[in-house]
């Protein structure tokens, strides 16, 4: 496991590449968030994450057996050293649910890219979701806001218009 990256993996430089020539920035693997995000968006608040999807069980459940089964991809739990494998995923699940759970304590946005959305049949398709995704996110933070006085209509406003004719002389 020594040998697994952990940063500039393919698909977070498909991810980046993608993000940039969308006239997105970002900053890499902040330290002071929890989980170390990919990548991080200040201006939208939101970090990402991309994800294995066998180190992070993307779509892994348990059946009766106990047993470790993937659904939504094509991974498959090794074999041999059964036991260790389907702990380890399961830690690796609970833990980034935690530190989400966290980040949208502290104000940030989510957003997990998994390895199987970046294959080359749906690559532009992730990569505009994730940029529709983001000036959502934007719109959403920056609409005015409501104030605590009620409108007035114009009608209801006694000042006098600038053009208007002073009809009492």
């Amino acid at each position: 496991m020594a040998a697994i990256k952990s940063k500039d993996t393919k698909p977070e430089m498909i991810v980046r590449r993608g993000l940039w020539k969308r006239g997105f920035r970002y900053r890499l693997n902040h330290k002071r968030l929890p989980g170390h995000p990919d990548l991080v968006l200040r201006k939208y608040r939101t970090c990402i994450f991309v994800n294995g999807c066998f180190w992070h069980g993307h779509g892994a459940t348990l059946n009766e057996e106990g047993e470790m089964r993937s659904e939504k991809c094509c991974c498959k739990i090794p074999k041999t050293n059964r036991e260790f494998w389907v702990n380890k995923i399961r830690r690796n699940k609970e833990r980034d649910k935690e530190e989400q759970r966290k980040l949208a304590e502290m104000g940030w946005h989510c957003i997990t890219v998994w390895e199987c959305e970046l294959k080359p049949s749906k690559r532009e398709e992730t990569l505009e979701s994730i940029a529709f995704t983001l000036n959502h996110i934007w719109l959403q933070d920056h609409q005015p806001r409501v104030s605590a006085y009620p409108q007035q209509n114009e009608e209801d406003m006694q000042m006098p218009m600038a053009a208007e004719e002073d009809l009492g002389k």
